[in-house]
């Protein structure tokens, strides 16, 4: 997949570009002033981004697979060495469907009852092939999500979360702390 040089990066105008990001020449961004990318991020082909009041912050050591997307006008946060599978969708916002008010965004938002919330994803958390967050929700450090789950609430640290909806099925091991603590010492060294 072709990536942008980092000259290209630099002229699109992200609030804040880290050290060593790779974008794909494929991917596309809205709002990209409210988007801060850390250090050694990822970017593959067909992902869209698309940050509302609230940014996307992307920590360090983080990818996004192909055909991902993270919208919405809540805030949503990929911390460190979290990494989203292909297809994964991130939502921090949320029309109402209820019937209660009108839904899309070409209708005035005074007849709209869109919701909008943040999403955090802490450390090291994993979302599988197809799966689906929805807004306010926060996966803890560590959290496993199988692939085509739906995520509408909460994760506890260190679970493996898989279904529709998401419900935790066992627990994480937590070796990757290790690992991560041996990996980030080699840089040092």
């Amino acid at each position: 997949m072709p990536m942008l040089s980092r000259d290209a990066i630099d002229a699109m105008g992200f609030a804040a570009v880290g050290e060593n990001v790779q974008i794909s020449d494929r991917a596309s961004f809205y709002g990209i002033s409210r988007i801060t990318l850390g250090n050694h991020v990822r970017i593959d082909d067909f992902c869209v981004l698309a940050a509302g009041d609230g940014g996307i912050i992307i920590g360090n050591y983080v990818h996004i697979a192909v055909f991902s997307s993270l919208i919405g006008k809540g805030r949503i946060t990929l911390s460190d060495f979290s990494g989203l599978s292909s297809k994964v969708s991130i939502y921090s916002s949320s029309d109402d469907y209820s019937g209660a008010a009108l839904t899309n965004p070409t209708v005035p938002t005074e007849y709209t009852g869109v919701t909008h919330a943040d999403v955090w994803l802490g450390r090291h958390v994993i979302i599988g092939s197809g799966s689906v967050v929805l807004p306010g929700v926060t996966l803890e450090e560590g959290v496993a999500v199988g692939a085509l789950s739906l995520v509408n609430r909460d994760c506890k640290a260190f679970g493996i979360y898989a279904g529709n909806p998401a419900r935790r099925i066992k627990d994480r091991k937590r070796d990757l702390l290790e690992v991560e603590k041996r990996f980030l010492q080699s840089l040092v060294q």
